[in-house]
Formats: C-alpha cells, structure tokens, sequence
C-alpha cells in the first residue's frame, strides 16, 4: 500500500489530521468515508475534492466508503451556512442518489471482487426506522450541550445578526453526523472520517461519540477549502455552478472552466483534481514556465479532468468546439455541434430573430436591413467583397448571395462571422 498522508501532502490536499491517523493507515487496510447531501441530482465540481481524497485513498490500497445523506440531507448541515436549508422529501432525495451514484462509479472502483473495493451507503437505511426516543436514550446522553455549543459552526449561527437564529433540527446536525460514524465504526470497520475543513467540528464530534460509546478510536483528517487566486468563489461562472452532470453544464462548458483557470491555480488544480504523478505534475509546471502563453499546463488539466468526468469522446468534441471559436475550425466541424454546445460556444454572442417569412433573404438584406448586424447595406457590400465575411464558416464572396432555411444549423441558426473575431446569431423564430 502506498502512504496516503504523504500522497495528499504534496498535492497541498491536507488541512487538519487527528494524531495517529498516518501510523494507523500504515498498519493494515483501512475504511475511510466522506459523506455527501444529496441536494440535487448532480454532483458539481465543489464536491469533487472529497471524491478526490476517496480516489486516492482506493488508489493507496484502501477501502472508500461514499454516504450519501439521505437522512441528514433531510435536514441540512449549518456549516458555513447562514440560512437554513430547504428539506427534501424522500422521492426527491431517492432521485438524487441514484444520479449521484452513477457519478461516483467513474471514479471509484465499486464492482471488483478486490479486498477495497468502494461502498455506497446511504444513512437514511439505518435512520429512518431509528425512533427519536431511542436515538435521545442510546447516543442524546453521550454527547453535552456544551461540546455541542462549542463547536465553531454552531457559534457562528447563534452570533449571527440575522433573527433566524438556529433550529433545533439544525442544532441537531452535529449529532446525526457523529451517530453515522459511530454505525458505520460498528457496521463496516470505518475508523476515518474525511472532507472539507468546515466539516472539522462535525467530524470529531463523531470521534468522541465513537470513545464515550465503544470505547474505540476513530480518527478525522480535512482538506483545505479550494479557493481562487483572484478571491473569487471556486465553481462558479456567470452561468452559475459547474456540474458534472452534461445535461446541466455541457462539456465543453466543463472543458472551457478548466482551461480558463490562472496559472496560479492550474498549478493547484493539477495536483488535487488529477491522478498525474508527483513527477509529472512537476515536470509539466517546469514545462508551463517556459512558455506560459501556450497555456499548457491549463490544457493538461483540462484533458486529464474532462476526459476522467466525461470521457475521451467527450473531451474530444470539447477541444474541436473550442477550436471553431479560438482557432481554424471547417463549417463541417461547426455543422457537427449539437445545439447546447453551439450554444454554449457561443454564449455571450449577440442574437438576432428573424421570422420565417423573412427567410429567404439577400444576404446584404438580412444583415443590413432585417437586422442590424451591419449600420449600412453599403458596409456590408464592402466586407463581402473585401472577403472578410463568413456565414457558418465559409467565406461568403457574393454579394447577391440568398440565404434559406437550407443554410441554417439545424434549421435554426446562421452564424455570422465579421473578420476574424467579431461573432453574431441569426436564430429563426417560427
């Protein structure tokens, strides 16, 4: 087995370790776990470093374990939080862990006969039928009301300006999470628990209930929360989060994030989002150094990323998509596109709705006069002939051109190319 502590530290993947968890990991096979809130039917890209922190530890020769929150997820963790979560019902939560799991299994290894192979569990199996008089009797009593109320996550809520204040359901969070510890320490031989640094509190608190109740030792280790170089919140783009899921963020979207980080951040992206080697990541930063403007360390992030989320195919279509905006792309490539992605190829561009009857049209008289893409017909006339006007990629040299539905991507759009960078939409509304 190799050492899953030294494997996280070079990759910057550590911010607090219990004593003793780097000796016990070096004893024998172990079961780690990093619980996840089925809050959607979709994992985003903030999840992704619990996951990576589970990759990894199957890759040392241990056993990961993914809970999903069926039960807390009911609930909501108030970590970080300043408001309370929204619940779910159960058809919705069960919806969602079913996506959820399909997402992990590109990750983890959950089908081989192997002595780690990964384990899905879901806490709402061994919650649901767990009264609340036995759940105050067997674990309420072993945990105080101080050692709750110490814990950061519950002080910043209490101290907090807002008049919500902190429920009770929410008070309790800290001790359903610790009780999921405790039963998968009895089940399943689970002595660590891992996740982001804000889970911290939540985390020991199941480590304490594990030695007042079973006497047993049981230990927690954090990452850092990822943040950006320019202060700006991970995850995030002006179209909001970045799924994995491609039917809410498609991946070309997915691709382009990854591409577009600063070099600060693709040099700690690259250790903590791949399995690239100590070596190779070092020697592709060297490489990086060299010629900064090639973005290549930004390309090997992006490959190795969407290719692990996706897949080749996938990741394949995103670099030839990328192409048609940044780069020489055929109208056979553009032609090629589905419409999320061209969409998203071209997201900002401005659009231009033409009716049906509009359509067929001089090209002149489309440009000029049905729209405004050009101020004058006369403008117009002088880019065509000046060969500097392009319609779905291919230059448009004729100046009595018509354009119909047959030119349109799909029976809809016409893209419209001014020089070499100035990009507009003809969309055709019915």
């Amino acid at each position: 087995m190799k050492n899953f502590v030294k494997e996280l530290e070079w990759r910057g993947m550590i911010h607090d370790i219990m004593p003793g968890t780097e000796e016990m990991l070096n004893k024998e096979l172990s079961s780690a776990y990093v619980g996840i809130d089925p809050t959607a039917d979709s994992l985003h890209i903030g999840h992704l470093v619990g996951i990576m922190m589970l990759k990894h530890f199957q890759n040392c020769g241990h056993r990961p374990i993914c809970l999903l929150g069926g039960a807390t997820g009911m609930i909501g963790d108030p970590s970080m939080k300043s408001a309370e979560r929204n619940l779910l019902d159960e058809a919705t939560l069960r919806h969602n862990q079913e996506c959820i799991g399909e997402q992990l299994s590109r990750f983890l290894d959950f089908d081989s006969k192997a002595p780690n192979a990964a384990l899905l569990v879901n806490n709402y199996d061994w919650m649901k039928d767990y009264s609340f008089l036995n759940f105050a009797r067997d674990i309420g009593k072993m945990i105080t009301v101080n050692y709750m109320m110490a814990k950061d996550s519950v002080k910043k809520r209490l101290s907090s300006e807002t008049r919500e204040g902190m429920s009770f359901t929410e008070f309790t969070y800290q001790l359903l999470q610790g009780y999921d510890f405790l039963h998968l320490y009895e089940t399943e031989g689970c002595r660590l628990q891992m996740g982001g640094s804000d889970q911290w509190g939540n985390i020991t608190t199941g480590t304490e209930l594990i030695r007042r109740k079973n006497g047993g030792e049981a230990f927690a280790l954090t990452c850092p929360l990822i943040t950006k170089a320019d202060g700006g919140k991970f995850g995030k783009t002006e179209k909001g989060n970045i799924w994995l899921s491609a039917k809410l963020t498609s991946p070309y979207t997915f691709y382009q994030f990854w591409l577009n980080v600063s070099d600060e951040d693709a040099a700690k992206y690259i250790k903590i989002f791949t399995m690239l080697t100590q070596e190779e990541v070092e020697a592709a930063i060297a490489e990086h150094a060299q010629a900064p403007h090639l973005r290549s360390l930004q390309k090997l992030l992006a490959r190795e990323i969407t290719i692990m989320v996706h897949g080749e195919q996938e990741y394949q279509k995103a670099v030839e998509a990328t192409g048609i905006l940044f780069g020489k792309a055929t109208s056979e490539t553009l032609k090629a596109l589905d419409e999320r992605t061209f969409l998203d190829v071209f997201y900002g561009v401005p659009v231009f709705d033409v009716k049906a009857e509009q359509i067929p049209a001089n090209v002149i008289d489309l440009l000029a006069v049905t729209t405004n893409i050009f101020p004058s017909k006369g403008e117009c006339r002088k880019l065509i002939q000046g060969n500097g006007l392009s319609l779905n990629k291919d230059k448009c040299t004729d100046v009595a051109r018509e354009v119909g539905e047959a030119d349109l991507l799909g029976g809809k759009y016409l893209l419209v190319q001014k020089g070499k960078k100035d990009y507009f939409i003809i969309r055709l509304v019915k």
